[in-house]
């Protein structure tokens, strides 16, 4: 078996992680990275030491199992509701970090703290909040034995899956490393993810310098992380629950143990193409198709049409049921993008996609009803839905059944429901390479000439104080003119011409 290593840095995206390793299962390899706040340099230093943070009720009950699982087998029924109601309840109500609805076991390697020189983690809030950390070659030498260790262990590794939080100073930190993995590990695909709680991408009221420093971060960070992969998904939306989700999820986006729950949902269905096994002339094709691995879901979505490597993530949570066949006709219609800033405009003649559901095991199904094709297609297929383990928050409306069949388009005012309430739902998830993605690139390259390149630029000075000289932000402002290349093949005709 082909195994992938995954890769988790910091903020938003170890939520996101927390509940995708809740999915998985223990045959792949995982990693994750922590960060941790320590004094800053001076020269008189106060300790400040604070009581450890307990476990709370959902740990405290695993710690319970482990030890005694003969005794939570044996409970009745009854204790066991009210048991788990109790949990639930413990989770909507007290979930402060990531670890506290974490079931997994992780080893001793998997998690690093980095030790920087911040005080306030809401100050680690920019591209270059993170200087003093990328600048300690000692750690960032261990992130790599770290990496080391686990690709070691791999058979065959089929690539890297990097999960990062890019609104902040982890960006630079997942730039940084990506840049050591792509020296080290020159062919092997590495395929990135970035989150955002949507909390981040709010319209909240900021001032002129502050508005300027978030658009650099957003272009800085955009250049480089997408330098040292070879596809980039970007995932966040500013609202999940105001979005088309809020008919069938009851969202609270400040809550990120809710939207890192969604975000992961649909991370976790995107890459199921890569734990099917491989087909073959004796394969058994009733419950599974369409096997992939990351280099060749790379090369279907990167290297073919416009050759672009930015895609969108659209979802649809749940989706129809098998018995809904006039909803599964237009399963189209029911995906909807968690990849902000994205054009709602989806005919694209040169789009190419890759398709993964729960139930479909057709193609003609999933494109009868769409009048202009992609280019090019791929479809996975499973018919195992996806778990609705005890951890996962209780974000289901009521008009949604106990296996995620949608019992009514309109939202219900309910109890929402959760694991004790829903098994599993059916999902679709579909990565998409097309134009619509065109708005998100050019805001970001037009934030870098318009606030660090132009003449007289007031973001210049932001530039400086990050560690970037006037040579490297145009190198920056080049990358992303060539990211909106395969948009505009008239620049490529310009450029060859001059």
């Amino acid at each position: 078996m082909r195994e992938a290593v995954t890769v988790q840095v910091g903020g938003f995206a170890n939520y996101v992680g927390s509940h995708f390793w809740n999915f998985q299962s223990s045959r792949t390899t995982r990693w994750t990275w922590t960060s941790s706040t320590a004094p800053a340099r001076c020269t008189s230093v106060t300790r400040s030491v604070s009581k450890p943070h307990g476990r709370n009720l959902f740990l405290q009950s695993l710690v319970e199992e482990g030890q005694n699982p003969s005794t939570s087998n044996g409970a009745s029924n009854s204790q066991k509701s009210v048991e788990d109601k109790d949990l639930i309840d413990c989770l909507e109500n007290g979930v402060n970090f990531w670890t506290d609805y974490s079931k997994v076991q992780y080893h001793p390697q998997s998690l690093y703290e980095l030790h920087g020189s911040w005080t306030d983690f809401d100050k680690f809030d920019n591209y270059g909040s993170a200087q003093e950390v990328v600048s300690d070659w000692s750690q960032i030498e261990e992130m790599n034995e770290r990496l080391r260790f686990f690709v070691e262990e791999c058979d065959h590794i089929q690539g890297i899956q990097f999960i990062v939080d890019d609104s902040g100073g982890f960006s630079s930190v997942a730039a940084q490393f990506l840049e050591n993995i792509a020296d080290d590990y020159t062919n092997t695909p590495v395929l990135l993810y970035c989150v955002r709680d949507p909390m981040t991408l709010g319209s909240s009221r900021r001032n002129q310098r502050v508005s300027i420093m978030r658009a650099l971060h957003d272009a800085v960070s955009f250049s480089k992380l997408s330098s040292f992969c070879n596809l980039m998904v970007p995932i966040g939306p500013p609202s999940l629950s105001r979005s088309y989700m809020s008919s069938y999820l009851y969202i609270q986006d400040e809550k990120p143990f809710h939207a890192s729950a969604v975000c992961a949902a649909a991370i976790h269905s995107i890459t199921v193409p890569f734990r099917l096994q491989r087909t073959g002339p004796s394969s058994d094709l009733a419950h599974s198709s369409g096997n992939l691995d990351i280099g060749e879901l790379l090369h279907i979505l990167s290297d073919q049409g416009r050759q672009n490597m930015v895609t969108a993530l659209d979802v649809a949570m749940p989706a129809p049921s098998l018995t809904d066949r006039d909803a599964m006709g237009n399963i189209e219609m029911k995906l909807h993008s968690l990849t902000p800033e994205i054009s709602d405009e989806d005919e694209d003649p040169y789009s190419v996609e890759s398709l993964v559901d729960f139930h479909i095991t057709s193609e003609r199904l999933v494109y009868e009803a769409r009048e202009t094709k992609p280019k090019f297609s791929h479809l996975s297929a499973s018919l195992c839905p996806l778990p609705v383990p005890l951890p996962f928050p209780s974000i289901f409306r009521g008009n949604i059944g106990r296996h995620g069949e949608i019992l009514s388009d309109h939202a219900e005012e309910s109890q929402p429901k959760g694991s004790l309430d829903i098994e599993s739902i059916p999902m679709a998830a579909r990565l998409r390479s097309s134009s619509a993605v065109l708005p998100f690139i050019e805001r970001r390259s037009g934030s870098l000439q318009k606030h660090g390149v132009a003449r007289g630029a007031i973001g210049s000075l932001v530039l400086r104080d990050w560690g970037f000289g006037r040579e490297e932000v145009e190198d920056m402002a080049e990358h992303l003119a060539k990211l909106l290349g395969p948009f505009h093949p008239e620049m490529d005709l310009t450029s060859d011409s001059d």
